[in-house]
């Protein structure tokens, strides 16, 4: 896709604050600080739309980019070892909760895990909800500039099988070298009405 007008068109914490729209949207998760925003950043040919930080848990509410009036991106906040009070991480929960169940709109959940770590408990709980209600998703593999090409294929097995998810849909990504990003649109575009 070309992406030239994008803005960030709606910041929410609830349901009532959701864009009145009936365009298709893309909802990015995973843990705190594996490269939602900066994905996103990439995707839309920005380099600070979506806000990134070195700090964990920067995102703390749902953000819905509008990209060429087609479709939003959806970007929720990161869980896992934000620093934030008990009580905060368990209201990000149940806003997360709360958009991927009962979005309409909602086409695909794209999952993003660094793919030089295993995935953790939260990040395979998230995957089985996923897996659980149907919706439909891709896993993105971040950061896949830090390992050589002849890794990828061992490392990208190795998620698949430790997620008990043989026939997932898999693509490696990284910022830096745009590896993945055509891949990831062409996904995107073949569930656009």
């Amino acid at each position: 896709m070309n992406v030239n007008n994008v803005t960030l068109e709606v910041v929410c914490v609830a349901p009532r604050d959701y864009p009145d729209s009936f365009m298709p949207e893309f909802a990015f998760v995973g843990r705190s600080n594996v490269g939602k925003s900066s994905l996103i950043n990439c995707m839309i040919n920005r380099k600070a739309l979506a806000r990134v930080s070195q700090a964990p848990g920067k995102t703390r509410t749902i953000n819905f980019y509008n990209v060429e009036n087609q479709l939003y991106f959806v970007d929720l906040p990161g869980y896992g070892y934000a620093k934030a009070p008990k009580s905060e991480k368990e209201k990000w929960g149940k806003m997360i909760e709360a958009y991927l169940l009962k979005r309409e709109q909602l086409k695909v959940v794209m999952c993003l895990l660094d793919i030089r770590h295993e995935p953790s408990e939260q990040d395979k709980q998230m995957l089985s909800w996923i897996k659980h209600y149907e919706k439909n998703l891709i896993i993105v593999l971040t950061k896949a500039d830090k390992l050589k090409r002849s890794q990828l294929p061992k490392h990208i097995a190795g998620m698949k099988k430790a997620l008990d998810m043989p026939d997932a849909i898999v693509i490696p990504f990284s910022k830096e070298t745009k590896q993945g990003k055509d891949e990831l649109w062409a996904q995107i575009q073949s569930l656009i009405p």
